[in-house]
């Protein structure tokens, strides 16, 4: 079950961070992570009420509110680096994440066995080589590796956050809807001072409503990953779990590969196959 779990982890970021990085070079990271993690706070917040996911609020949720926080700055930092580009350098530096959750687990007494532990490195590196690291070619901007180390600090950091924050199903629920609010509530709060100091919340042109659905899938796609990444690390170890959800930059390349078109080097397809290996050897240790 960790396994299963942790890769629809990655299934979900993957695409998530796919379509946020599309939507960022059209609009401002602020206002896509708004507007995203808005309409994902709608939808929790019904399905809260439909479960009656009050009735398990306690002191576990400050988790959810300090991930709630560290979230936003994440996700904004690692959609103004995939904006900045190159992909290939900002997908495979965002895997550095997984150093947080493994670290914390090692910390609480977790020792995977050998074969685990040979899965991690196969699927970590397997992961890098996927995003294509460009070692020549287009230049890299200082500033894109740095919002990347941020970026990936922060996930590492709300992957621990959101495990805590709940025992049960029902609790995941409240604690991902106040895991949003808090979002909501903090990037508004950002991309508010942005706008007073004459930074525009819209693209030109204002925000069309055909693409709220976009805006609607990258906020359920990320708030649905954080759930399954839960259920992952709480049925688990959560080396394992940490490791194999950090595969979603392998489902970034393949669904630029798949819509955008964009070619797969040969870089991209050994390391593709070594993230499977990797994933086959976590699963079966």
């Amino acid at each position: 079950m960790t396994a299963l779990f942790a890769l629809a982890t990655s299934l979900l970021w993957g695409l998530a961070d796919f379509g946020g990085g599309l939507l960022t070079r059209r609009a401002p990271a602020l206002t896509v992570v708004v507007v995203s993690q808005s309409i994902a706070a709608v939808v929790l917040g019904a399905i809260v009420l439909t479960t009656g996911g009050w009735s398990e609020a306690g002191p576990r949720l400050w988790f959810a509110v300090a991930a709630g926080l560290v979230g936003p700055v994440a996700l904004l930092a690692f959609y103004q680096a995939l904006a900045l580009g190159p992909m290939g350098v900002v997908s495979p530096l965002a895997t550095f994440s997984v150093a947080v959750p493994v670290s914390v687990g090692l910390f609480l007494g977790e020792r995977p066995g050998l074969l685990q532990v040979a899965g991690i490195a196969v699927a970590v590196a397997g992961v890098v080589l996927a995003g294509g690291p460009q070692l020549r070619g287009a230049p890299v901007q200082r500033r894109a590796v740095l919002l990347t180390l941020v970026a990936a600090l922060g996930f590492g950091t709300v992957f621990v956050l959101i495990t805590e924050a709940s025992t049960n199903v029902t609790g995941l629920f409240l604690a991902l809807f106040v895991q949003r609010v808090t979002n909501v509530v903090a990037g508004g709060a950002a991309l508010y001072v942005s706008v007073r100091r004459g930074t525009p919340a819209l693209p030109e042109g204002g925000l069309p409503p055909a693409a709220l659905p976009a805006y609607g899938f990258v906020g359920l796609a990320d708030v649905a990953a954080n759930g399954t990444y839960a259920i992952a690390a709480q049925s688990g170890p959560v080396t394992v779990a940490a490791v194999l959800a950090s595969l979603y930059p392998v489902v970034t390349t393949l669904a630029a590969r798949g819509f955008l078109r964009e070619r797969l080097r040969a870089v991209q397809a050994a390391g593709a196959g070594l993230a499977l290996l990797g994933t086959l050897l976590l699963a079966t240790g």
